[in-house]
């Protein structure tokens, strides 16, 4: 069995690495199994976790591609009136 690290997790899942740990520390995807190397805590991913949250990414909502949303959607569900104008002086 293959482990692998928060960044390669990350590149394997095709996300930037900080946004990875984002989503770690809001808990928005769970954490994987965590080891204390020195003074640094390193989380160790496996496949199975690594394609549990490739399930879960389409899932999560994210900001900017949400935020807007509904505004947009009201947009669209306003009636396309023309503008009224004057008429023409000749």
């Amino acid at each position: 069995m293959r482990y692998y690290s928060t960044r390669e997790a990350a590149k394997r899942l095709g996300i930037p690495h900080p946004t990875l740990a984002t989503y770690l520390a809001a808990g928005k995807i769970p954490r994987p199994q965590s080891e204390i190397v020195g003074i640094t805590t390193v989380q160790i991913w496996t496949e199975e976790e690594i394609e549990h949250v490739r399930q879960l990414l389409p899932k999560i909502a994210n900001g900017r591609k949400t935020r807007y949303q509904k505004l947009r959607e009201k947009q669209k569900a306003q009636a396309k009136s023309p503008v009224p104008r004057k008429p023409k002086k000749k």
